[in-house]
């Protein structure tokens, strides 16, 4: 995979530290270090807020105004009370995320955002600890109860595993598994890709194919299905390019391409309107606006420019 074909979201450079998580003296050292970086999330209490709002409150952080946006990072010493999440280390330095009841408030050169709106402009180190700290984020917000039982659960592990109070049984980060797939076929010479429109989007508004992998289901099969279901097409040969992760609540997205081959019935109607697209086509309905593609943040937005060959403009 080319450096290009590498998603927004997928960027980092702080090791993840595993190994540190469960080592309770030396996160109480890193925690003591002033050299240490707290990321404060905003947070709040699910009832008040509904954990739609709540999860969009806390993919937010204070981000610096002006042509360069970094993260605002704090000392652990003016860190707020809240949850702690270890988010990694880069050599001696250790990065943590709390997240706070409080609201976050903007200042002459910083103002609350969310991850959805700086993850593609953030540079490589700053984007990895905000994508990790938000997953960690809605993950423990919405995993305060034991499947099993019903008993509260307390987070261990730094904020990567969640414990029962009643049987000890252990919860840990689960992820969804979906598959995004940029679909192409050769037309007469000149090569075409498939993007579709919701219906609950602005007409102009087009991407690729996605779906969540059903149970019992290889990557592979998932992308044949759900090209089939939402567009009526028969597709083969699915490759693999590069995978997101997508915390909005716990997504990872598979992206692939495939080659398109025939029609099938359609029997899915989350895709109210699909088109074919040459090259030269879509960067003119891109320039004049009759078509707006998927913005930078999402692996959407690089299968389709993978495809195309080079940066296309705008996006929503």
């Amino acid at each position: 995979m080319d450096a290009d074909a590498i998603p927004s979201l997928s960027r980092s450079t702080v090791d993840a530290a595993g190994h540190r998580r469960v080592d309770e003296e030396w996160l109480a050292k890193a925690w003591a270090d002033p050299d240490s970086q707290v990321l404060v999330l905003e947070g709040g209490d699910p009832g008040s807020h509904g954990w739609q709002a709540l999860m969009a409150r806390q993919s937010r952080a204070l981000v610096t105004t002006g042509d360069t946006r970094e993260l605002v990072l704090t000392g652990t010493r003016d860190a707020p009370e809240g949850e702690r999440y270890l988010l990694g280390a880069e050599g001696d330095r250790a990065y943590f995320a709390v997240c706070s009841p409080r609201e976050l408030l903007a200042t002459p050169v910083a103002e609350p955002a969310s991850l959805r709106e700086v993850g593609a402009v953030l540079d490589d180190r700053d984007t990895g600890l905000l994508t990790r700290a938000v997953a960690l984020a809605n993950w423990n917000a919405t995993h305060r109860f034991c499947p099993r039982c019903g008993a509260r659960t307390t987070p261990a592990a730094s904020g990567h595993v969640r414990v029962c109070e009643e049987e000890g049984t252990e919860q840990y980060p689960r992820m969804d598994p979906a598959v995004i797939m940029l679909v192409h076929r050769d037309r007469d010479g000149d090569e075409e890709v498939l993007l579709g429109n919701n219906p609950h989007w602005d007409a102009r508004r087009f991407s690729v194919l996605a779906g969540f992998v059903d149970a019992g289901e290889s990557l592979e099969q998932a992308v044949v299905r759900e090209v089939a279901e939402e567009a009526g097409v028969v597709v083969e040969r699915p490759r693999y390019l590069s995978s997101q992760p997508w915390p909005f609540p716990r997504s990872l997205m598979m992206g692939y391409t495939a080659r398109a081959v025939g029609e099938t019935e359609r029997t899915d109607d989350e895709i109210a309107v699909t088109r074919w697209f040459t090259r030269s086509e879509l960067a003119e309905a891109v320039r004049t606006g009759e078509v707006l593609l998927p913005g930078r943040v999402s692996i959407a937005r690089t299968l389709i420019e993978h495809w195309y060959g080079a940066e296309l403009p705008g996006g929503w």
